[in-house]
């Protein structure tokens, strides 16, 4: 090749190689970019599935607040669409209980194995034949060979002893439960018959339990204490609850969740005070009117004429940072009253208003009111029937006074609690009047305080009577004070007049109160007893 070919040739090979490397270089810069995109690819999808997430979770938040509401918004519509009965067969065992079942053991426990038989050991072992005695020790090792099976039969008979022995005792420990889950069912089912029938027959102890399983079966929102005590009085068919109401934070203190890009973060907007009180006022309505409904509606035995509901909250005083239970809200309404109401369409409001309620008019501060009856002096069990027993000689029956002597003790009574009392004979009835003082500042004045020592229940005429006095006293407060207990209609006369009605286990906590320890025993059939 002439020098002149050399060359032309290793230009070309030298261009060529150029150009691959341009090529090359070009592919590199290509596929750089193209796994930048990629990554700025995946980064914006990963902040895009990022955005996505906190979004999310705002949403999450705001959703789980948004079903709080309306919980609470509906704390007395949820009880409307339940029956609040309570069927005393499903307070029994269920049908498919063990101890309703007839006895039935598993298979293997059920029949023993057969026994071995010597038989089955033995046939196996065949005897010598003829030519088999031919050989010397063919006796001999065919008596060994049936010792063996019976050895063999004896161990395994033994192991079957055994196990029979451990079948039975498995049999018999399953056969005294089921007895026992049978006579424990029978029990059971007997003591809840036992139970409708007090129930059914004006039992107290009874009703108290059967009303008390109602208001335990009541289902609330989180955040609700759902503790309260219960009593019953016979003598005015009067049921008497306090409630554990909660406290103002039950009501969300945040409006909405917002998701703040620019910051990463979500934030939460604060709920306006008017909506707290707003919410929280509606709350305590409903579980007042929501447990007087339940009360009534539960009344199979048709045992009850009046609940009243007080509401109490466990708070803090903020003046003095301790613990205080102020009553929010306290409501008397008859079932037939109630019984006209319309509860899915009620204002809540107004219509406690309309029953004469007391109600907080700033419960998100706990703000209290007075309870219409105070629970203690509600219970007729006041003095313990031991404390009774123990030392009844001590106590006076208050039933035994006679008329002076018995307004002599009402007049004391109330001078004791910080009136300043005047007794007079009423003409109207041959009741007792006390014109009482109450000198404390506006909320004092001129009460007039009337007894009525009867073993019957005081009917709406007495209290009219009394509201009558009142008037023509000028009186700011009526107390009506009996040894028995009222109706439901005198209760409805009084709900919204300044009228206070103490019954007679009320009477008995006033007269602790100042130190007198008296029983109310009411004569027999026949004999009078009214003052």
């Amino acid at each position: 090749m002439s020098r002149g070919g050399f060359l032309t040739t290793m230009n070309r090979v030298a261009r060529d190689a150029a150009r691959v490397q341009r090529q090359a270089a070009r592919a590199a810069v290509t596929a750089a970019r193209a796994q930048a995109r990629h990554v700025a690819g995946m980064q914006k999808l990963a902040k895009q599935q990022y955005l996505e997430a906190r979004a999310q979770e705002t949403d999450d938040k705001n959703d789980e607040l948004q079903t709080c509401l309306e919980q609470l918004d509906g704390v007395l519509a949820a009880t409307l669409s339940v029956n609040d009965a309570i069927d005393f067969q499903s307070l029994k065992s269920p049908a498919n209980h063990p101890g309703r079942q007839s006895f039935r053991p598993p298979v293997h426990l059920a029949e023993p194995t057969p026994r071995p038989q010597t038989a089955e050991f033995t046939l196996a072992v065949r005897p010598p034949t003829f030519l088999d005695r031919l050989l010397p020790g063919s006796d001999k090792r065919y008596q060994q060979r049936l010792a063996a099976a019976d050895a063999r039969f004896t161990a395994a008979d033994e192991a079957w002893t055994k196990a029979e022995s451990v079948r039975r005792a498995q049999l018999e420990t399953l056969r005294l439960e089921h007895e026992g889950s049978r006579v424990a069912v029978e029990q059971h089912d007997r003591q809840v018959d036992d139970f409708a029938r007090v129930y059914r027959e004006g039992n107290r102890d009874a009703i108290i339990a059967y009303s008390t399983m109602v208001l335990e079966r009541s289902e609330y929102p989180d955040g609700f204490p759902q503790r309260f005590r219960l009593t019953y009085e016979v003598s005015s068919r009067r049921i008497v609850v306090d409630y554990d109401l909660p406290g103002p934070d039950v009501v969300p203190s945040v409006a909405e969740y917002r998701y703040v890009r620019s910051k990463d973060s979500i934030e939460e907007k604060a709920r306006k005070p008017a909506d707290i009180k707003e919410r929280y006022t509606d709350i305590v309505a409903s579980v007042a009117l929501r447990t007087v409904h339940e009360i009534f509606e539960a009344d199979l035995g048709n045992h009850v004429d009046v609940v009243v509901f007080s509401g109490f909250v466990d708070a803090i005083d903020p003046a003095t940072g301790t613990d205080i239970r102020p009553c929010l809200i306290s409501v008397s309404a008859t079932k037939q009253a109630f019984s006209a109401l319309d509860l899915a369409r009620v204002d809540r409001r107004v219509c406690l208003r309309n029953l004469g309620a007391q109600v907080s008019s700033r419960p998100e501060a706990v703000q209290a009111v007075r309870p219409i009856v105070e629970f203690d002096m509600a219970d007729a069990r006041f003095v313990p029937e031991v404390a009774v027993l123990g030392d009844l000689e001590s106590r006076p029956n208050l039933m035994d006074l006679d008329p002076f002597a018995f307004e002599n003790l009402v007049g004391n009574l109330f001078s004791k609690m910080g009136l300043e009392t005047k007794q007079t004979r009423s003409s109207r009835d041959g009741g007792v009047d006390v014109v009482a003082f109450d000198a404390r500042p506006v909320l004092g004045g001129r009460v007039v305080i009337q007894a009525k020592r009867y073993r019957h229940t005081v009917g709406v005429a007495a209290v009219r009577d009394l509201y009558g006095t009142m008037i023509n006293e000028g009186a700011n407060k009526g107390i009506l004070v009996t040894t028995s207990g009222y109706g439901p209609s005198a209760f409805e006369f009084a709900k919204d007049k300044p009228i206070e009605l103490i019954q007679g286990g009320g009477l008995l906590y006033l007269l602790d109160q100042i130190g007198v320890k008296a029983t109310i025993v009411f004569p027999e059939e026949g004999s009078v007893a009214s003052a």
